[in-house]
């Protein structure tokens, strides 16, 4: 899916960081990937609702 020059995160627009200290993937990054993970992210572009296991959009 990467390129070899691609495969490395970059901080701010594929993922910040939570004052809890948590990487908390962006919708920019769920979208270059490609493809759901069903895991519930936060910033899911794909509109996967982990409690109904159903796509919203």
């Amino acid at each position: 899916m990467y390129s070899q020059n691609s495969d490395k995160l970059i901080k701010g627009e594929d993922y910040y960081l939570t004052p809890e200290g948590y990487k908390v993937f962006t919708e920019a990054y769920h979208l270059k990937r490609g493809y759901c993970c069903k895991s519930g992210c936060r910033h899911c572009p794909y509109g996967y609702d982990k409690k109904t296991g159903e796509f919203k959009k």
